[in-house]
């Protein structure tokens, strides 16, 4: 996770914050692995990007993050985001990459389809 953050954030000019969030045992998002300014350490429960792809258990594009309802705003200085879920070798969804660009509308479906790729390497 640690290179997978590394060289996205090196590779893509857009990327402010990329990183993952883990879901610990008492059912927490707490930061892992990331590249770019200091994170929120712990999410607030059911509340923004993150929690939203971890309910619906697929990838959330967002394209104006004032817009997101309860967005957890780490930085004011993220326009939009895309998370998507990281999967287990069962099927089990317990993190998820979060990418955060200073652009709006920096996300899109190309984007995902890849981003998903990426993060299916992680447990396969």
């Amino acid at each position: 996770m640690s290179t997978i953050a590394a060289l996205l954030h090196h590779k893509f000019s857009s990327y402010f914050w990329t990183g993952f969030y883990y879901l610990d045992e008492q059912g927490n998002l707490i930061v892992g692995p990331y590249q770019g300014p200091v994170a929120c350490l712990k999410l607030k429960k059911e509340t923004g990007v993150c929690w939203a792809g971890i309910n619906t258990q697929k990838s959330v594009v967002v394209g104006d993050v004032e817009e997101f309802p309860g967005h957890i705003a780490c930085s004011s200085l993220s326009k939009s985001e895309i998370v998507v879920p990281v999967r287990n070798a069962e099927g089990e969804v317990v993190a998820v990459l979060d990418v955060d660009s200073r652009e709006l509308n920096a996300f899109d479906e190309p984007d995902r389809e890849e981003l998903e790729k990426i993060v299916g390497l992680i447990y396969s």
